[in-house]
Order: structure tokens, then C-alpha cells, then sequence
């Protein structure tokens, strides 16, 4: 059953307010925030500034929320015995206030319609969810083209949940293989974070040289944007990943009065 909209945490306060009661919900004792994080339990690489799970890579609060039970190899191949975790942890985000719940990796997607289904906030798990929106933008006979983590996970039944029903003007260019950007699915604990860098550059470039017809670039792991700001200087193309997902959503579920001069 949807709640009511007496019963949704869309409280705001400022110093205007003709209102000095304020309330909030039991159970929920953090507040100021409007999204919510899922992410992986056991996992062991730096998490740098602009990836998905470091907090210094936004410009308002987020809260994170471990999956327990989870690890790289499972998400990465959409293991269906992750579910019920899954969903617990989302409906604990809920219940904690948030407005809205993202992911730290692109394949939580494989999870996305079952998540939805079981809260009351909207739920948005993997950065492809915005394929659809980057095929609106370019031109008919243009590609998007998606670095991935691990390519083997980039399955029709994760495009699917996440509501993309034609792939094919989508081209997969898969990282895993990478020296050094394959500490991070292997958990090796450290990188060069410089050589992660130019991998991934080199990987942008060469796969739009190859395929001259892609029209944007989507980022699925959560662990690129930190390096989106270079791949888009280099191969200068609209560049869309994860934060781009989640400043979208953040906007949509914390929108502010304006004030200024007319």
C-alpha cells in the first residue's frame, strides 16, 4: 500500500516558517538528507575522491548502507541469493528517512524491479538506468558507449530490470582485464591511482575510435567518475555515470525555494 502524503518525510524548514512544530517519524534519528546508498559489504580498494562511496564526492549529505552478505563476485554476476539482503537493506534506508535509494555499483540493476517494488521511495540502483534518456538526446544513428567493470555482467537481463529493452545501440567495453584497474574486482587493496587514469582514458578513446557513431559515454561502474572530468577532455563527448544519477535524483527529492531579484 502507498502511503499517504501526510505520512512521506518531505519535512523543510526555514526561517520563514509560520509553523514552530516540527516532528519526525519514530525510528528515524538522522535526518537532512534525501538519498540513500547501497553498498557491498566485503570489498578492499581505495575509494577515492568522486567515487559513489566516498562522501567527499558530494555537495550534500548522502547516507550509506551496507548490503550484508554481499562481495565482488556476487554483484558482479547478479547472484539472485542477494535479494533478500538487498531488499532488507533498502527498506532500512527507508525507514531511516531517505527519499530516495541509489547504489555504489552498476550491478545492483540485476536488482532494481524486485527492490522498487518493496519500498515507498522511488529506486534508481545502477547508473544505466539513464541509457534510455542518453538515447532521447543523440541522434538516431548514434551508440552509447559503456565502460564497464565487468563485461560478462553486462547481461540482457540486467538491461531489462533496468528498463533498456534494446541494447543494440549500446557498445561494451569491459575494464577487468586491465592491469591495474583490476585490483579493484580482484581486491587487491592498492592501485596507481594514475595508471587506473590512463587505462581507463585509453580504454574511452580507443573504444569511440572504433566506433566513430557513439554519440555519448556511459560510465556503469561506480568506481570511474573520479576520471570522468578526463575522459571527457579527451575524447570530448557527454559523459554520464553515477553521479550524474544521483545529483539527478538528489535534485528531484530536495528541491529548495528560490529567492533573488527580478
Amino acid at each position: 500500500m502507498n502511503r499517504s502524503s501526510t505520512d512521506r518525510e518531505y519535512g523543510f524548514i526555514d526561517n520563514n516558517s509560520n509553523n514552530s512544530v516540527v516532528v519526525q517519524k519514530k525510528g528515524q534519528y538522522v535526518s537532512g538528507y534525501s538519498i540513500g546508498i547501497l553498498h557491498l559489504d566485503n570489498c578492499w580498494y581505495p575509494v577515492i575522491p568522486g567515487n559513489v562511496a566516498n562522501l567527499s564526492t558530494y555537495d550534500y549529505p548522502v547516507r550509506l548502507k551496507k548490503v550484508p552478505n554481499s562481495n565482488t563476485s556476487r554483484i558482479l554476476n547478479g547472484d539472485p541469493q542477494m535479494l533478500d539482503d538487498v531488499i532488507k537493506a533498502a527498506k532500512e534506508l527507508e525507514e531511516e528517512g531517505a527519499r530516495a535509494i541509489s547504489s555504489a555499483c552498476g550491478f545492483f540493476g540485476n536488482y532494481q524491479e524486485d527492490v522498487s517494488a518493496s519500498v515507498d521511495i522511488p529506486v534508481y540502483l545502477s547508473s544505466i538506468i539513464q541509457v534510455p534518456w542518453i538515447y532521447t538526446g543523440i541522434k538516431p544513428n548514434e551508440k552509447v558507449g559503456i565502460l564497464t567493470a565487468y563485461k560478462e555482467g553486462m547481461t540482457q537481463e540486467l538491461f531489462k530490470n533496468c528498463g533498456i529493452y534494446d541494447s543494440s545501440r549500446c557498445v561494451i567495453k569491459d575494464l577487468s582485464h586491465y592491469a591495474e584497474f583490476s585490483a579493484i574486482i580482484e581486491n587487491r587493496g592498492s592501485f596507481n591511482n594514475e595508471i587506473v587514469k590512463q587505462e581507463v582514458v585509453d580504454a574511452a578513446r580507443e573504444m569511440v575510435n572504433n566506433h566513430p557513431e557513439i554519440g555519448a559515454i556511459l560510465l556503469e561502474c561506480s568506481d570511474i567518475p573520479p576520471y570522468a572530468s578526463d575522459i571527457q577532455r579527451d575524447i570530448k563527448l557527454p559523459v554520464f555515470d553515477f553521479i550524474s544519477l544521483i545529483n539527478w535524483i538528489h535534485h528531484s527529492t530536495a528541491q529548495k525555494p528560490y529567492h533573488g531579484f527580478l
